[in-house]
């Protein structure tokens, strides 16, 4: 479970989960950033309305971080449905049947899923030696061909009705699968993403943008980066649960979908976004 995971990562980490957490960075640049918080205009969760001039649209639905426990989430409808990662706890052969199976159950004509840091066994090249005692051994090799009812991306886009969705699911958090390191690696990965992405998923947060979880920025500087220079119109993400929310610094709207809060709790809280098509359907 989270919860007890979080507990070994305390104990490991001597109170700090993240000891390269970059929040002295942050302090140095958030004088000049955007910060525009964005609230909710209804039950559904939506943060804009749908164009009015009759302009076709996509009617997007976001969600991450369930648990297993995605039976508890109210899902609205719509066009297409985001899980931007760890909608398992580890990562374990039945919990991806059980996601694959509830994902069906869902209108949503398309479903995007990224990987989160619980999905173990997702990452080719994960050093497993890394994991907390609890954790090794657990996973399924390949998981992510289980999902054979959503489209899995990792460094991968599809385009919708001409909107551009990457989705990639890098991290600075390490003993986890796709944990790569501050210091360069990270900076590599997001090279990946195309300069016409106008839907970005990753698992985890930019620096600086919904991603506190207690006195430690979990976001990476070199994503925050490359949402600047590529300026997608929506970067959705989770993993951090306590800063559930949604902000935009101008040219980007920055939506943490995390379900669960800090107690492993789900909320039911997605959030809906409606983007106008480029092509006709």
């Amino acid at each position: 479970m989270y919860s007890v995971w979080l507990a070994q990562w305390m104990e490991a980490a001597k109170g700090r989960i993240d000891p390269y957490a970059e929040n002295e960075l942050w302090d140095s640049i958030k004088d000049n950033k955007t910060q525009i918080e964005i609230p909710k205009l209804n039950e559904e969760g939506a943060i804009n309305t749908p164009p009015t001039d009759g302009t076709p649209y996509l009617k997007v639905v976001c969600i991450s971080d369930t648990h297993e426990q995605l039976h508890n989430v109210t899902v609205p409808d719509g066009d297409v449905l985001i899980h931007a990662g760890d909608f398992t706890n580890n990562g374990d052969e039945n919990e991806l049947i059980k996601f694959n199976e509830e994902m069906t159950r869902f209108p949503h004509k398309y479903k995007l899923v990224v990987a989160g840091n619980h999905e173990l066994g997702f990452d080719h090249d994960e050093d497993q030696s890394d994991r907390l005692d609890s954790d090794k051994g657990n996973g399924t090799a390949n998981g992510f061909e289980l999902l054979t009812n959503v489209t899995y991306l990792q460094d991968k886009h599809i385009t919708i009705d001409g909107i551009k969705f990457f989705g990639s699911s890098y991290h600075p958090l390490r003993g986890f699968p796709f944990y790569r390191t501050r210091a360069s690696q990270l900076k590599q990965c997001w090279e990946a993403v195309p300069n016409d992405t106008d839907v970005l998923i990753t698992h985890t947060p930019p620096l600086g943008y919904l991603d506190q979880f207690g006195e430690e920025r979990w976001g990476c500087k070199d994503l925050l980066n490359k949402v600047e220079e590529v300026k997608p119109r929506y970067h959705i993400f989770g993993h951090v649960h306590e800063r559930h929310g949604c902000i935009s610094n101008g040219d980007t709207y920055f939506i943490n979908a995390a379900q669960c809060n800090k107690g492993n709790q789900i909320q039911t809280r997605p959030f809906v976004f409606y983007i106008p098509k480029r092509t006709s359907s």
